[in-house]
C-alpha cells in the first residue's frame, strides 16, 4: 500500500529543486513532472490506492473516479499534457521554448492546486 508521507516528502523534495531558477529549465521540468505524479499518488494514498508507474495515472483515475470526482477527466488530460506533450521537448531534445516551460508551470499549479483541495477536504 503506498504511503501518503512518502509521496508528500516526494512531491515537496521535487517541487522545491523545479522551482530553484539555478537548475536548467530541462532540469527543472523533469522535476516539475516528478512532483506532481507523487503529489497525485498522495490523493490516491488517501483513498488506499497506488498507481505506481506515471504511465497509469489515466487508467487508475478513471476506474477510482471517487479520488477527484467531476475533476478526473481534466485531472489525468492536464497530467497527460505534462507528461506526453511538454515533458519530452526538454527531455529529449531542445525544442522547448520558455512559452512551453511556462505552460508546463501553469499546468502544473492547475494540478497542484486540484490535488491539495482532495487531500484537505473528508473523504
Amino acid at each position: 500500500m503506498s504511503k501518503f508521507e512518502n509521496h508528500k516528502k516526494l512531491y515537496l523534495n521535487f517541487k522545491k529543486d523545479a522551482e530553484n531558477e539555478e537548475n536548467s529549465k530541462p532540469s527543472r521540468a523533469e522535476l516539475y513532472f516528478l512532483s506532481i505524479f507523487h503529489l497525485i499518488e498522495g490523493c490516491a494514498a488517501k483513498y488506499r490506492i497506488h498507481i505506481n508507474k506515471h504511465q497509469k495515472v489515466r487508467i487508475f483515475l478513471e476506474n477510482n473516479p471517487n479520488i477527484f470526482d467531476i475533476k478526473t477527466e481534466n485531472v489525468w488530460r492536464l497530467f497527460q499534457d505534462i507528461e506526453n506533450k511538454i515533458r519530452p521537448k526538454f527531455t529529449y531534445g531542445f525544442s522547448w521554448t520558455d512559452e512551453d516551460f511556462n505552460e508546463l508551470k501553469e499546468k502544473y499549479y492547475r494540478l497542484e492546486e486540484i490535488c491539495i483541495k482532495v487531500l484537505t477536504d473528508e473523504p
